[in-house]
Formats: C-alpha cells, structure tokens, sequence
C-alpha cells in the first residue's frame, strides 16, 4: 500500500464492531515488544461496550482507499474536553500518520461541540504512546493538575490493575 493513500473518516456503524474489537487486540500484540505482555495477551474490549459506544456516536473509524478499516478512535465527551480512551491503528497501516489523522477528526468533533481541550492516559515510556502524543501537541499533566474526573480514572486504572506509575495524562489545548 503507498504511503500517500487516502484515508477517510466516518462514524463508526454496528457492522464494525467485529474489527473495532480486531483492531484493538492486534494493536495490543505489540506491546510485547516492549516486555508489556500484559496487555498483549489481554482480549479485546467486550462486544457490548463497542456496541454501546457505536451507539454513542463515540468511535470513528479511517478507512483505506479500498475501505478497509485501518484503525479506530474511541472517546469520551466530558465537559470542556473529549477524552481519548483509545486509538489504535493496524500495523499494516503504519507509519502514514492515521492515527494523527484520527485523532484530528477527534478534535474536530471537539471545536464542533465547543469543547476545548483533549486529554488522554497513556504509557510514559512507550515509543508509540507519550512521546508519540507529545510530538502532537500534547503535553504531561502533573498529578496535582488532575481534576476529579481524571483522578477517577486513575482510580478506575488501579483497580483494574495498570501500574499508573508508568502511565501519564496528557492534554492537548484546542484554541
């Protein structure tokens, strides 16, 4: 495939639950490269919360010139920002900047809906993950920047067992 393909976005529709989920499991696979296999051997999201976010209009996919979907942006609206909860693209698909792309339509949504702010959890140290989003304007918020929402999160993250201190929120400003 060349790199200078088109990709388009729509929201995701119920017929994509099966590769939203696919997706997501295949991109997981490649934290074992960085000793995480935690999350490589993890299933995927369960079918109802797709479901249920499709639903929501909170998922976008970007779809090749032959529309297959190459990858998928997952998120949350919250007052003043939309949070990130996932983005992942196929490795096939790598390195043509579709997640940046994803997560443009992401903060077009935002603009849109007057919001100001996107913000995400990812891992620090992992190459395709903080220093990924800081290449594209994010930047790492202190603990003590948390809100309560977001120190729920971090909440929510312990008790499902990631290790938050290897992870970091990030926020990107929209105006």
């Amino acid at each position: 495939m060349p790199n200078d393909c088109t990709i388009t976005f729509r929201f995701a529709a119920p017929h994509d639950v099966e590769t939203i989920r696919a997706i997501e499991f295949e991109a997981g696979l490649r934290f074992v490269s960085v000793g995480m296999t935690g999350i490589a051997d993890a299933p995927p999201m369960a079918r109802e919360v797709v479901e249920r976010k499709i639903e929501a209009g909170e998922i976008i996919v970007a779809l090749d010139q032959q529309a297959t979907c190459a990858g998928f942006v997952m998120f949350e609206p919250q007052p003043m920002r939309i949070y990130v909860q996932e983005l992942d693209v196929l490795s096939s698909h790598a390195g043509r900047r579709i997640g940046a792309a994803l997560l443009e339509e992401v903060a077009r949504v935002a603009r849109e809906r007057q919001l100001t702010q996107l913000v995400l959890s990812t891992y620090r140290d992992v190459p395709w993950n903080a220093p990924y989003y800081r290449r594209l304007g994010f930047r790492d918020l202190a603990l003590s920047e948390l809100d309560a929402a977001l120190l729920a999160r971090r909440d929510a993250h312990i008790a499902r067992g990631l290790d938050e201190s290897k992870r970091v929120f990030m926020r990107r400003d929209l105006v």
